[in-house]
């Protein structure tokens, strides 16, 4: 259960930055109130994980979600580049991402 918590957390670390270019400068309440809503969600659900996760582990997998899903995003969704070494680098993390939680 806690790998599915150390997931959601991952998820909501995903989508915070989504609700924060939405709330264009923290002036428009709606996407104000789903930043809010996420953060605290990832971090609550992190706060659970690492009950039975390594918390070294745990962070590092959070944010390696959270960093390898927003890049991913931009790129698919609001037009940042997609080169051949920001595609390796989004890989690597993945990489190491799936490393911990086969190794831990």
């Amino acid at each position: 259960m806690a790998w599915l918590y150390l997931l959601l957390a991952g998820l909501c670390e995903i989508f915070w930055p989504v609700a924060m270019r939405a709330s264009d400068g923290l002036t428009r309440p709606v996407p104000v109130l789903a930043l809010a809503g996420l953060v605290a969600a990832s971090f609550g659900f992190l706060t659970l994980a690492i009950r039975s996760i390594p918390m070294g582990t745990a962070y590092a997998v959070w944010t390696g979600i959270g960093a390898a899903g927003i890049a991913t995003l931009g790129i698919l969704y609001f037009e940042e580049a997609a080169t051949p070494m920001r595609l390796l680098s989004i890989a690597l993390v993945v990489l190491g991402v799936a490393g911990l939680k086969l190794f831990s």
